[in-house]
């Protein structure tokens, strides 16, 4: 053991302290503890301890403190590897006393201070790497001494002033990596006779003046050329085109402009290209935000290396068409060309670029369809093309993109949306804003589980928000603004726990902001200003960070006066609803009586609820005293008593309205024909029950001649008379969630005829997606019973007063219905009527 030299415990997940046993072994030569999760403090004895070391490798581990300048004790040491540890503090200046020592690697570290000038009388040094920590400073001219190295990394660190021009001494250096600093100043010239550099990397700094005056140089062995986010100017240097290894061209970023010389073309067409047909290796050419402003040359395109990667030319002006000889570069994988003035059509020959991950083609002036072709483009990943003239339908074969995750096409003249978009599963940013789509947001959106952002704003979209939006708990940004959406904001949306931003102004939105928005714990902007919302404006949450701005427009709100909004007269906002008594629908739906339902603690304390007529109207009195005479000489635990209008929310109301309606037909000795049933003249008490009022236009049968006594009212068009053709109308409205008057509805598709189409094929098509959803643990159980209801509505409303089903027979068909749904769901699970206008 005393002639031990190598040591190697790389990779073992070892912990604690570094081993001192190691120091019994004083011939060791190679000591190798990288890649663990050793910590403490390096040992400022290993050197007098193990004099004869020639490498240390100790990085990747969790050394916090200094380092030792005792290390400059190892007199025969070579590699020096300390990199990716916490250490802190100034590079010890005795470190350059390592004479022999060929690579140090410091990096990716909480080192500070400036570079030590004394690293110059490190001879012998092939490579040094610095980069990611808080060195600042200047680049030391002494290190111009280091005539063998090979590798200089100071990337990422905190350099300032300018590049030392005696920086070509260095005549064996292969890289240079100056990136992501803070120099400033001309490039020495004599950095591009450096011909042995396979590497330069000067990007993200602030280097500025022309490149142009370069000439006559040979880089025979360059690689990768990164100039990018700089301020350089003038032409593209010819030495660049002499690069015949050339594989990374970044010099985006930056203001080249004007002519390149003769034998290279005029930059304005962009002719430059065909002289990187000389550079067969090229893999990136990367030239944006440059004021190129030439046409894309059709020739050139094509003649480009084919081993070429990524292609940006983002932002450089560029017009004229997009050539189809792109199609021939079969191994792009990124083409990025936003921000220019491309026109004509997307070229089909996109579709053979087998390997493309990447297509944007943003803000340009493309129009036409999308063609199918990039159907054929399965490894896509980002498809932007937003910002154009693009019209038509989105592909239906999007479907074959099943790794796209990001989709951009806000802002052209799209119309319609095919279903087949939302099988992408992968999908994780979905931008589909200022279009012309039009129709309700579609359910299955809900299919795209991972999604993060979504913006449908400025569209033609109507119809409710999807519940099911609700479950997707990664979205960070939903922009649904600038729509005719209409109805609530979902209660749902309390789950959208990401939810860092929030748009849903300029629709028709209503009723009031949901409570559940509190627990959004990341919300950082809300706008749902210029909707139609009313009550309290919530107080708990990111609530308290938003102002004005997010709520005006709504001159229903409430709140604090800091919103800019009248304070709430009674705090009712979210609180119990047990004693307050709820009518169908507090709007009225004629000019005749207004409908109000207050809760009364009368002499008898009983609760009442009172409908109030308008009394300028003397009809009124006439069609309150036919309702009257009516209601008084009968009685049912579902009819309701003139002194009241609701007395029951856990029964199933439709089998309550029902049971009312076969004691109207049939248990009375006269029969009652309603002939106004609607939700509005449904009443529920405090416990839900449901109570069928409003008589007014009732017919009375008397006697054998079934002569009728009624008021001179017509019944409500959506729900016409008699009683199980409406009731089978109701049966629709609630469990569809749409009103027989919705706009949605016309002559020539009604409710009726919405259900009967749709019914054979879908049930999930017909039902409100509030009621069901895919995901319910007793969704087969519950979609029978939708399916069992809805075929009752449909023989409901049979045109043929014969053929219809009476009400004493949909009493019998509710009640199985629903015992079958308790057998194999629950008590607790049951589809409960709660209309949109219960609140």
């Amino acid at each position: 053991m005393y002639t031990l030299k190598y040591v190697n415990f790389r990779g073992n997940q070892l912990s604690g302290a570094f081993p001192s046993f190691i120091f019994n072994k004083s011939s060791l030569q190679d000591l190798d503890f990288s890649y663990n999760a050793l910590s403490g403090e390096i040992p400022a004895n290993i050197c007098s301890n193990l004099p004869f070391l020639e490498s240390i490798s100790l990085s990747q581990n969790m050394f916090h403190g200094g380092i030792p300048s005792t290390l400059s004790n190892c007199k025969y040491l070579e590699i020096l590897s300390l990199s990716i540890n916490n250490l802190l503090g100034a590079i010890p200046k005795e470190i350059g006393n390592l004479t022999k020592l060929k690579e140090l690697y410091l990096g990716y570290s909480g080192l500070q201070g400036e570079i030590p000038r004394e690293f110059g009388n490190l001879a012998e040094l092939e490579l040094m790497a610095l980069q990611v920590s808080n060195l600042q400073g200047e680049i030391p001219q002494e290190l111009a001494n280091l005539t063998g190295l090979e590798v200089l990394k100071l990337d990422k660190i905190f350099l300032t002033g300018e590049i030392p021009p005696e920086i070509h001494n260095l005549h064996n250096l292969k890289l240079l990596d100056l990136s992501h600093n803070k120099l400033v100043g001309a490039v020495p010239a004599t950095i591009f006779n450096m011909s042995t550099l396979t590497g330069l990397g000067l990007q993200s700094n602030s280097l500025s003046g022309s490149l142009s005056s370069i000439a006559d140089v040979q880089l025979p062995n360059l690689e990768e050329l990164r100039l990018w986010s700089n301020n350089f100017s003038g032409t593209i240097p010819r030495v660049i085109f002499n690069a015949s290894k050339l594989s990374v061209l970044e010099l985006g970023i930056n203001s080249f402009s004007g002519f390149i010389p003769n034998t290279f073309g005029n930059l304005r067409n962009l002719s430059f290209l065909s002289s990187f047909s000389n550079c067969k290796s090229l893999t990136y050419i990367g030239l944006s935000n440059n004021p190129l402003d030439g046409i894309l040359p059709r020739m050139s395109m094509g003649n480009l290396s084919h081993s070429l990667e990524y292609f940006d030319l983002s932002y450089c002006n560029v017009s004229g068409g997009f050539p189809e000889e792109i199609g021939n570069l079969t191994n792009l994988i990124g083409i990025y060309l936003r921000g220019n003035k491309l026109n004509g059509s997307i070229p089909i020959t996109l579709g053979k670029l087998q390997k493309l991950q990447g297509l944007h083609l943003e803000d340009n002036k493309l129009e036409g369809p999308i063609p199918d072709d990039i159907c054929r483009l399965t490894k896509l990943y980002e498809l932007g093309l937003s910002g154009n003239k693009l019209s038509g339908s989105i592909p239906a074969c999007f479907s074959n993109l099943a790794s796209l995750g990001t989709l951009s096409l806000g802002s052209n003249k799209l119309t319609s949306i095919p279903l087949t978009i939302w099988n992408l599963k992968s999908m994780l940013y979905l931008n589909f804003s200022s279009n012309f789509f039009t129709g309700p947001l579609p359910l299955d959106i809900g299919n795209l589980k991972v999604l993060i952002g979504i913006d449908f704003s400025t569209n033609n979209f109507s119809d409710v928000i999807p519940t099911v939006i609700g479950g997707l708990t990664n979205l960070q940004y939903l922009f649904l603004g600038y729509n005719r959406l209409q109805g609530s904001i979902s209660e749902s949306f309390g789950d959208l726990i990401s939810l860092k931003s929030l748009n849903l102004s300029n629709n028709n939105l209503s009723r009031s902001i949901p409570i559940s928005l509190e627990k959004l714990s990341y919300l950082e902007d809300l706008d749902l200003s210029f909707n139609k919302l009313k009550g309290e404006i919530p107080k708990g949450g990111s609530f308290g960070n938003f102002s004005a701005k997010s709520f005006e427009g709504n001159e229903l709100l409430c709140g604090s006066p800091n919103l800019q909004v009248p304070p709430c007269k009674t705090s009712i906002h979210h609180k119990s609803r047990k004693n307050v008594l709820l009518l169908g629908i507090v709007l009225p739906l004629s000019t005749i009586f207004i409908i109000v339902v207050i809760l009364l603690i009368v002499r008898y304390r009983k609760r009442v609820a009172v409908k109030v007529f308008d009394l300028q109207c003397g009809r009124a009195f006439k069609s309150f005293d036919v309702e009257c005479e009516i209601m008084k000489s009968i009685r049912h635990r579902n009819l309701i008593k003139v002194i009241s209008s609701c007395s029951t929310e856990e029964l199933n109301i439709m089998v309550d309205v029902a049971t009312a309606l076969e004691y109207l037909h049939f248990g009375y000795s006269a029969p009652v024909i309603h002939c106004d049933l609607k939700p509005n003249n449904v009443l529920l008490d405090d416990n839900m029950v449901a109570h069928l009022s409003d008589f007014g236009i009732a017919k009375l049968l008397i006697g054998e001649d079934q002569s009728m006594t009624q008021t001179q009212t017509l019944a409500t068009i959506g729900y016409m008379a008699p009683d199980v053709y409406s009731f089978g109308i109701i049966l629709m409205e609630t469990f569809k969630g749409k009103k027989p008057t919705d706009e949605i509805f016309n002559e020539e598709m009604t409710l009726k005829h919405w259900v009967n189409d749709w019914l054979p094929i879908s049930i999930m098509k017909v039902i409100d997606a509030n009621l069901l959803s895919r995901e319910d643990m007793h969704f087969v159980a519950k979609e029978q019973c939708v399916s069992f209801v809805f075929n009752l509505a449909m023989e409901c409303t049979v045109e043929s007063p014969q053929q219809r089903i009476n009400a004493k027979k949909i009493v019998t068909r509710l009640l199985k219905i629903r015992d079958s749904l308790l057998r194999n769901v629950g008590a607790t699970s049951l589809l409960y009527y709660r209309p949109n206008c219960f609140y």
